[in-house]
């Protein structure tokens, strides 16, 4: 009986212990994964101490499916720490090797020989020989021997080849292929730049030569040499300089050089800088060596101030306000960024109140991991991603990016692993590929097709292109992924997702961001009708590709990323009509101005004339700019011109699309601009006693006709032209 007694109480101490242990390793992986930086560098220095029986206990809650999160998260971050310490790096391989026999759940077993392949150290190749032979893990297993890449791990392979089954042999030969492969050198990259520098390399160096600058003529010795650079980056690099007194005047003449050869260059910034730049070259500049402002303005761009001013102003006006870089960070905080919550697939199931919850929380932790400091947006080494708020499609972004010694990181394409970021010098994980391939990708290319990377702390730049689901990306301006299809990490049987998120990758080590622009790519899709618009019986008249259903000045009317824009140099801007004629209709449509724009829609109108008069003339026109200050109330934009006055102050702000509904009905009209009705009658009655501007018009008194759109010689934007013939019209036409 004492024997059973003292056997029970042994067992007892041992659950006690067991359970003590447990708790204990809980307690300290309780931080991880939404970890604040000092308690993580607390959890990591307290598993420097772990023996055999604290990483067993890890082990078990690994293989439970509801504890495992923690734990993954906490050996992972261990693991990355313990690859900067070659003892640590041992010791923990043998740790890991010592408890493997713990690991139950293929989860748990698959896992561990990943970090093993992370860590690298030959402590861990008995282990991996032995999984070798293994049905389910064979393959991480050999991965994870070529990762150690050491000539004890070559041997282990040489020998575990001879005696495989068919299915390993091919995981082990691919393997040593590995082996045998010579990747590029870093060293020999590098030579090659510095004979033959990229356009992004130089801006990079222009760049940090600039915040070095201490004087003037340094200052100017930069932009003269960013001058020489054409795009969009060097134009970007060339404005900050706008707020710098001492040379913001040969940066104002700099700025529209580069603007007016590339069409391109465009967006809120750039806008907003090219207005700034006209003040300046306008004013007095700074004069070289004694010569005079337009001196100054000819030695740079060739031409007098006036001159360039009036070619800048009328730049402005045909420059797209669509489809332009847009700034993703402003240097001083995190507007345009949250913080992530889950992966794409994982928030589509959520509920609206679920995943503005989830996002509350992201948000406030977001505050402690990512900090916008001097001008860079940082990551401090802890936390999650950042996210943008808006989703995107097809798009086009710069970035520049840096990192310190073993930097992991990555940037997310439509909430998407990921276009990678890492210290090539890591070769225990493969880094010595270099940064800007599409890591997550098994079927498609995943390596970059040459190593481009910069010195660690030195400035790198990202250019990437995203179409559908090809992705291109130059690293300092080399190409390094060229068209590769980014395949679906959250669920490979899907294809991409059509739009979302981007994200800057949060992997435990410090990497900061500028100079953050991106682009939205129109797509090149014909536009569709929606499914409302259409079972209301609206056909529709442009659908973005071509002008098929249109007749008249098509030389002025042109094609332009899915929308039609009237340039007057491109002919004498007339009208355009539709082909077919329409009597009683709704006709829908939208339309951008441009300071001081005029243009009219032609309703009821013949082919030949002046549609105000010989039909009837709909305003569209920017009646608030200075030189319509004396606009009569029948001018106003809606107006039936000459006939029915609108209702003014309802157009949106300069840059914006407007949505507007024309509903012509026997001799009723009526024009709906975003929503308000702003003109309503009968012009029949309203010119019954003669019209408001005491003219003729008899196109009043015709019931049917085309469709136009009337030029003023000013440029102005239309899409999304679609019309429904009412229900009578409809009736005539089938009785014909």
């Amino acid at each position: 009986m004492k024997k059973l007694f003292s056997y029970i109480l042994i067992l007892l101490l041992v659950g006690t212990q067991l359970t003590a242990q447990q708790a204990s390793v809980k307690n300290t992986i309780n931080s991880f994964p939404y970890q604040h930086p000092s308690e993580t560098e607390a959890a990591i220095t307290s598993m420097h101490t772990w023996g055999h029986s604290e990483w067993k206990q890890l082990i078990h809650l690994l293989n439970n499916d509801s504890l495992k999160l923690k734990p993954t998260y906490a050996l992972n971050a261990y693991v990355n720490d313990a690859c900067l310490n070659v003892e640590l790096k041992k010791q923990l391989a043998e740790n890991l090797s010592s408890v493997y026999g713990s690991a139950k759940t293929f989860y748990a077993r698959e896992f561990i020989i990943k970090q093993l392949s992370l860590l690298g150290d030959d402590a861990a190749i008995k282990l991996l020989t032995k999984l070798l032979k293994d049905g389910n893990f064979a393959g991480n297993a050999a991965r994870a021997l070529a990762s150690i890449h050491s000539p004890a791990a070559k041997l282990a392979l040489t020998k575990a080849l001879k005696s495989s089954s068919e299915e390993n042999t091919k995981h082990i030969q691919a393997a040593l292929d590995n082996f045998n492969f010579k990747l590029p050198e870093i060293k020999v990259a590098s030579a090659e730049k510095k004979a033959a520098k990229t356009n992004t390399q130089q801006l990079l160096d222009l760049q940090d030569r600039m915040e070095k600058a201490t004087n003037r003529l340094e200052k100017r010795n930069v932009l003269h040499e960013a001058s020489l650079i054409p795009g969009f980056a060097s134009f970007m690099m060339v404005s900050r300089s706008l707020n710098d007194e001492t040379i913001n005047k040969e940066a104002a003449v700099i700025l529209a050089r580069l603007a007016l050869a590339d069409k391109n260059i465009r967006g809120p910034e750039v806008r907003a800088s090219l207005e700034k730049a006209i003040g300046l070259i306008r004013g007095n500049a700074y004069p070289p060596h004694g010569l005079g402002p337009t001196a100054v303005m000819s030695e740079i761009v060739g031409v007098d101030s006036p001159l360039l001013i009036s070619k800048l102003k009328q730049h402005l006006i045909n420059l797209s306000y669509d489809n332009g870089f847009i700034n993703l960070f402003n240097g001083k905080d995190l507007t345009g960024w949250k913080g992530l919550v889950a992966n794409p697939i994982a928030r589509s199931k959520m509920t609206d109140s679920a995943l503005k919850a989830a996002e509350q929380v992201a948000n406030e932790k977001m505050k402690n991991d990512w900090v916008a400091k001097d001008g860079l947006l940082v990551f401090t080494g802890h936390g999650e991603n950042l996210a943008t708020e808006k989703k995107y499609g097809d798009f086009e972004m710069f970035v520049d990016w840096k990192i310190t010694e073993k930097g992991d990181a990555g940037i997310y394409l439509r909430g998407s692993p990921q276009v990678q970021i890492w210290d090539t010098s890591r070769r225990e994980v493969g880094a010595q590929v270099g940064s800007g391939g599409l890591y997550n990708n098994q079927k498609n290319q995943s390596k970059p097709l040459v190593v481009a990377d910069n010195k660690i702390g030195e400035w790198n730049n990202f250019h990437i292109i995203m179409k559908g689901a090809q992705v291109t990306v130059y690293l300092n301006g080399v190409l390094v992924t060229d068209n590769v299809t980014l395949e679906n990490y959250w669920d490979r049987t899907m294809p991409i997702f059509n739009k979302e998120q981007i994200e800057l990758q949060a992997h435990g080590t410090y990497v900061a961001y500028r100079n953050i622009y991106l682009r939205e790519i129109p797509s090149e899709e014909p536009a569709t009708l929606s499914v409302e618009e259409k079972n209301q019986g609206f056909v529709s008249l442009f659908d973005g590709t071509n002008l098929d259903q249109w007749t008249g000045d098509k030389a002025s009317y042109l094609l332009e990323e899915g929308v039609v824009v009237v340039i007057p140099e491109k002919g004498d801007a007339g009208n355009l009509y539709t082909k077919e004629e329409f009597a009683d209709f709704i006709y829908r449509f939208d339309f951008q101005l441009t300071p001081g724009a005029n243009n009219g829609i032609g309703v009821h109108a013949p082919l030949e004339g002046d549609a105000a008069y010989v039909g009837i003339e709909i305003q569209v026109m920017d009646n608030d700019a200075d030189k319509y200050k004396a606009l009569q109330p029948y001018q106003y934009h809606g107006s039936v011109y000459g006939v029915i006055p609108a209702k003014k102050g309802y157009l949106k702000p300069m840059g914006e699309w407007n949505q507007e509904e024309i509903m012509v009905k026997g001799t009723q009209i009526k024009v709906t601009l975003n929503g308000t009705v702003i003109v309503e009658g009968d012009y029949a009655a309203a010119s019954k006693n003669g019209t408001m501007d005491h003219k003729e018009h008899p196109g009043l008194l015709r019931t049917t006709g085309h469709l136009g759109f009337l030029g003023h010689g000013e440029v102005v934007r239309f899409k999304n032209m679609r019309v429904k013939v009412l229900e009578e019209e409809k009736k005539k036409k089938k009785k014909k």
